[in-house]
């Protein structure tokens, strides 16, 4: 061999050398970069179990949602019956009063009497519990 051809296969071999270093940090690199992709892959499992919990959780909420609206135009319609009952029971006792005061001229007040409890139409039980109900 001629002393050309020693000479580039030093030079050569110093490249070599000096790409080295450069090669074995490329490997830590890589080697790391395949880590974080089974981390990566592992956070994004979790992740996705994250969001399948938030979507059910969302539609339990919905279905919450739902009861709650039509409770509420339940109970509308119940304070719209209540409101009504009551407007119809005031005219009732303004008439009965009347009534009452035209067939009994003034007299002495008589003894308290225990009133009984009334006899309730259906409607009123109804209302009633209902009422109780609601609560």
């Amino acid at each position: 061999m001629s002393m050309l051809e020693w000479t580039l296969q030093g030079a050569l071999l110093l490249l070599l050398l000096a790409a080295l270093p450069f090669a074995l940090r490329l490997e830590r690199g890589l080697a790391a970069l395949r880590r974080d992709k089974a981390a990566l892959h592992e956070n994004a499992g979790g992740f996705e179990a994250a969001a399948s919990g938030a979507q059910s959780v969302l539609s339990g909420l919905r279905a919450a949602l739902d009861t709650q609206a039509r409770q509420a135009a339940s109970a509308e319609a119940l304070r719209d019956d209540l409101r009504f009952l009551v407007e119809r029971a005031e005219s009732l006792a303004n008439r009965l009063e009347t009534a009452v005061r035209q067939g009994r001229p003034l007299a002495a007040p008589a003894a308290p009497q225990v009133a009984e409890e009334p006899q309730r139409s259906q409607a009123e039980r109804d209302l009633l519990q209902a009422l109780r109900m609601a609560r």
